[in-house]
């Protein structure tokens, strides 16, 4: 069993290019022994976002904090604290921050795919 709090795990920093102003860390993952899922969190500063993106396996997030909005199928979708939001296979996608506060999220990915 593992407990600690998020903010003990590693951060790994985007600040440029494709993703800008995104911290990310793995919570439970591989080194962890989880065989089935990784979980991560991301905390995007206002105005920050990730990459534009598509890949070959599903992920669900829910949005802890903050305000933003999801690119999906051509035009973006508000969130906020509270919601869940499924991403197929394939399905370009994007997370932006349009608030003033810290947009924090908590993402699921299967077992084999790039944890961060």
């Amino acid at each position: 069993m593992k407990i600690q709090h998020y903010k003990d795990a590693p951060a790994k920093y985007f600040r440029n290019g494709p993703a800008k102003g995104v911290t990310g860390r793995v919570l439970i993952g591989r080194d962890d022994g989880a065989s089935h899922f990784c979980m991560r969190i991301f905390e995007l500063e206002p105005e920050g976002h990730t990459p534009l993106h598509s890949h070959d396996w599903e992920h669900e997030i829910f949005f802890h904090s903050g305000t933003g909005e999801v690119y999906r199928e051509d035009h973006w979708v508000p969130v906020s604290q509270g919601n869940a939001v499924f991403i197929p296979p394939g399905e370009t996608h994007q997370i932006r921050n349009t608030g003033g506060d810290t947009l924090a999220f908590v993402c699921l990915i299967p077992a084999g795919a790039p944890e961060l």
